[in-house]
């Protein structure tokens, strides 16, 4: 098959406020001086359109997530304070703030669950698409927060949107293989799957002093799950010479 006859799905939630502006994910804000920079997948979304490749993929928004599917990996005190929690909450109450958000790596901006249930949702719903044979390929930009921990955040990620949506591909499959080629080990998703034979998570990443620290080429699994996970851990500044040697 190639990839022109396959049936690709592009999730992205963009709508219009009732002042005409635009008013999507990307308009979530982590602060001003943070890293992570939500607008950047509408900026990806931009040339997406820009250069058509949205005609030849069927657009569908997101379904919100619910708390409900959240919490088939999440613990619910810390979804349900994903809910509840705001800046000036946060203010109030630092110490339980820190039980579940690190600071300055995850900050509880204006409307954190929301995005959250955004980027859960799409990603939630593109396994569904695959589980029900509507479609070959599924992309989710708001995707991929491969850092999220069962009861905490942790590295700007807040709901592991790829172990939800792992889960909801094994409900259909004996098996899936996860590959994760971000510059940070997919820690996150490693750990949720790290004891069974069910899921096999591949992750090449920078290793040594370099976020989050975890990702040894002897980390392989434990119990069923042993040598189910596969660390790549490579040096910075690796070139494709390198790497090909």
């Amino acid at each position: 098959m190639g990839i022109g006859s396959r049936r690709v799905t592009y999730f992205y939630d963009g709508k219009l406020s009732m002042a005409g502006a635009t008013c999507d994910v990307g308009s979530y804000n982590y602060g001003y001086d943070h890293c992570m920079k939500p607008f950047r997948i509408r900026m990806a979304h931009s040339i997406i359109t820009s250069y058509g490749l949205d005609k030849k993929m069927a657009v569908i928004r997101p379904p919100r997530a619910t708390a409900q599917d959240m919490t088939r990996f999440h613990t619910d005190d810390y979804i349900t304070y994903l809910q509840r929690v705001s800046p000036e909450l946060a203010e109030q109450m630092p110490t339980y703030n820190e039980r579940f958000l690190p600071p300055m790596d995850c900050p509880p901006f204006d409307g954190v669950y929301e995005f959250c249930s955004i980027s859960a949702g799409g990603s939630i719903a593109g396994a569904q698409r695959i589980n029900h044979g509507d479609s070959d390929i599924v992309i989710n930009w708001a995707g991929g927060l491969h850092h999220a921990k069962k009861g905490e955040a942790s590295g700007f990620c807040y709901v592991n949107d790829i172990v939800l949506a792992i889960l909801e591909l094994l409900r259909y499959h004996q098996r899936v293989v996860y590959l994760d080629i971000d510059v940070h080990h997919g820690d996150g998703v490693e750990e949720a799957f790290y004891t069974t034979d069910r899921v096999m998570s591949v992750s090449f990443h920078q290793f040594g002093n370099f976020f989050p620290g975890t990702g040894d080429i002897k980390d392989v699994g434990v119990e069923r799950g042993k040598y189910y996970a596969v660390n790549v851990p490579l040096r910075e500044g690796i070139d494709d010479e390198t790497y090909a040697f």
